[in-house]
Parts: C-alpha cells; structure tokens; sequence
C-alpha cells in the first residue's frame, strides 16, 4: 500500500482526553505505515508543525457553544437554531477546504466530531466537506450521541440524524466497542469497524521508576509510609471518583493520599467541589494536581513538572470506578505499567475487557467490606502483583496493542470507501 496524505480533524486535539489520546496513537501507527499526517483542529498541542488551528472549530467556541446548547433546549425556536447552524457552518467550510487543498490530501479521519455533538455546526461543515469532495473519510467515533443524557432531546433531530454520524457512500464508521457497534447498527443501520482503545506494549518501561516515585511523594508531603493511590482522569461526573474516595477512606490509611491527575472543567467545577467537600468530610487527603501532569511525548516530558506515565510509576494502587466509559485509556496504561487496579464493572468493560481475563480487583457500583479485603490482600502481596501484572500484561499485549491498530487500519485504507464526486447541490443544507 503505498503512503497516502491523511488528514486528522477533531474539535480538540491536546491535553489529555481519550479522542486526543487514540488520535495520537492513530497518527503514530499511520506513520509507521508510511503515510503522512496532517491534523486540523480548534486546538492543538503548542509542538505541532503539521497542523492547522481554526479556533472557531473548538466546541468552546462561544457562538458554537451557544448555538449547541440552544439545540437542547426544549424552549428554544428550532428556526432560529438551524439558521444559526447554518450560517456557522458556512463560516467554516472555506478554511477547511483550504486546508484540504492545501495539503492534497487523499484520504480524513474525523475524530469525534460526527458521535458526541459538542459542536452541531462542524459535524454539518464536515459532512458537507466529505460529500462535497468524495474524499475517502473514516469516521472515528467515540462516544456517540445517544450515550448521554443532556442529548437525549433535540429541537434539530434532522441535525443529529444527518450529521452525527452521517451515511455518505465515501465514509466508512469506526466503534470503539462492540456495544457501541451494535447500537450504531440498531439505531441508525450503520456497520461499522471496532478497533479498541490500545496501547504501545512494545515500548519499554521508562526508566528511574523508583527515583521518580520517591521525587513525587516528597512533592506530595509524603513520607515512606501512605499509600499512594492515583485517579488518572479528568474530573467529571461519569469517572465515579467518588468512590475512589469513599474506598480511600475506608482503607483506614492516615498518611494515604489520593492524587488526580487530569483536569476538571469540561463540564463545570460543581463535581470537583463536590468530591473535595466528601474527602474533607470523610479525612481522606485529596491532591488534584492536574497542572502538575501532561501526556507523554516520545517519552520525554513536556509539562511543567511530570508525564502521566511518572504518575503511574509512583502509584501504589489506580483506581478506575467509572460509571461509563466508551473504553478504558486509563485501564490499559494501569495494566502496562503493571499497577494494582480496581475498576467498576462499566458496561463496555464487561462486554470487551472483562471476557479477555485479566485480573483486576471489581466492584459493581458500590465499595463493600469484600472490596476492602481484597484491596488490602493484593497490596499485601507483593509477589501476588507482579505474577498478575506480568499475565496481565500478556494479555493486553496481545488484544490492546499497536499491533491490533495496525491490522486494523491497514484494511480500513486498503479497502476504503470509495470516492464519491458529488455535485455541490446536492450537499446537506441543514
């Protein structure tokens, strides 16, 4: 196959949110293969030089946020939002047409923008980019609409059925599992390609771990003695961080800290207020320390103090108790730096993950007495934790790699959907 000029579009391409993540771990993989790799986003990572900013395509935006919210207001004039989307999307097809000119490129890859509708006017302006041009375009789809409950009611549901995603002959769909893949088919009978969350197994442990642990519980005021347990997500509602909490407190540890790593904001401070209230309440040592950390670059750190990967060197235990996640980032770097986990049994990791068996320490919506003892026994053994985490490594490895990506997306471009040249009458007028 020989390299083709993609291109990667997104609403955000930085920090440290999973389509970020998996968008990155595509760009590696496609680069491997001997593609080329443009990105075009409403923010991007201050490093890029392949990429092209359009601030007005973050879903922060203000018109596009407002026009968005109004779309889900059930007192809002449906007249009014369409023609505000309309006219927003007009604004940005020509800089993305420039962009996709400019570069040649042969083939996009959108990232989110056509599941979650954080932004009604860009997923309308991408899909009448791809069905104006033809180009051959992978929808990459992480959380789709339906999965959440402020998008249950639209006063624009054409917007939702024609854009998020939409059925175009020269757009092929992509899940990120299985229970997704289903409801994509039931909901609006499109198939579509799972390819999971994964991660670089082959790449070696960073060095220093022990130096960086001790480095980051002085920093943290701690001594020898605590336990050291990471929450590495950001702060909203779904991650079910109170339960981290709730087991924290319950482990009895005086000098324990519980440290998250990744920022509150997306959806309002009220859950980080809450969460700090319950520690306080119940003496649990909260540290929320999102500036300290930024995602890993070659391995090299590009945060004003630490990677995410020196906060899982340091961990003694990571906690995952999510209510819902459309995978698991967290969960699979947990398991390659070969840290105890206890994880809530959120549906998609009990349709996906569960079946591979790795063992990891499960609660199912509630921290009891038998989770406790089970967290204490495995934190108790040592030697117990480096037999499961070198089986479960063996098997993340083997399901949840680069490996996997690269057959996937080798048959995803070797057999794309085909260019469509379409009239430009014929594009979408919402």
């Amino acid at each position: 196959m020989l390299g083709m000029r993609i291109g990667i579009v997104g609403t955000r391409l930085a920090g440290v949110d999973g389509v970020t993540f998996e968008a990155a771990k595509w760009e590696t993989v496609l680069l491997g293969l001997g593609h080329e790799v443009r990105l075009c986003a409403g923010e991007l990572d201050a490093l890029r030089s392949n990429a092209r900013l359009i601030p007005a395509m973050h879903f922060a935006y203000p018109p596009a946020a407002r026009v968005t919210a109004a779309a889900f207001d059930p007192a809002s004039d449906p007249a009014s939002v369409l023609g505000e989307i309309e006219r927003l999307a007009g604004q940005l097809l020509p800089p993305l047409r420039d962009w996709l000119a400019a570069h040649r490129l042969e083939a996009l890859i959108i990232e989110n923008a056509w599941a979650i509708p954080m932004h009604l006017p860009l997923g309308i302006a991408l899909r009448r980019l791809v069905e104006e041009t033809g180009i051959p375009t992978i929808g990459h789809h992480h959380d789709y609409w339906w999965e959440r409950d402020r998008f249950a009611g639209s006063v624009v549901p054409e917007i939702l059925e024609n854009a998020f995603p939409p059925e175009l002959p020269n757009v092929r769909h992509v899940s990120i599992n299985s229970l997704a893949a289903g409801q994509l088919r039931k909901r609006r009978g499109l198939e579509s390609v799972v390819v999971p969350n994964v991660f670089d197994f082959d790449q070696p442990l960073p060095p220093h771990r022990r130096q960086v642990r001790n480095r980051m519980r002085r920093e943290l005021g701690m001594g020898d003695s605590g336990l050291l347990v990471v929450q590495p997500t950001r702060v909203v509602p779904r991650k079910g961080i109170e339960l981290a909490i709730e087991l924290v407190g319950r482990l009895g540890d005086r000098d324990s800290v519980l440290l998250i790593t990744s920022p509150a904001g997306d959806e309002g401070l009220e859950y980080l207020v809450q969460l700090e209230l319950q520690a306080a309440r119940g003496g649990v040592r909260l540290q929320y320390a999102a500036d300290r950390f930024e995602p890993d670059h070659e391995g090299i750190p590009i945060g004003p103090a630490h990677t995410l990967g020196d906060a899982y060197a340091a961990a003694d235990l990571i906690t995952y108790p999510s209510l819902y996640e459309g995978f698991g980032n967290a969960l699979i770097e947990a398991i390659f730096h070969g840290k105890p986990v206890l994880v809530n049994r959120y549906p998609v990791y009990v349709s996906d993950i569960a079946p591979l068996g790795m063992q990891l320490i499960e609660i199912d919506g509630a921290v009891t007495d038998e989770t406790v003892a089970a967290v204490r026994a495995v934190l108790a053994n040592p030697a117990r934790q480096r037999r499961v985490a070198r089986r479960n490594f063996e098997i993340a490895q083997r399901h949840l790699s680069y490996k996997l990506l690269r057959r996937r997306l080798r048959r995803l471009l070797e057999t794309p959907a085909a260019p469509v040249r379409l009239r430009s009458s014929q594009a979408l007028r919402a």
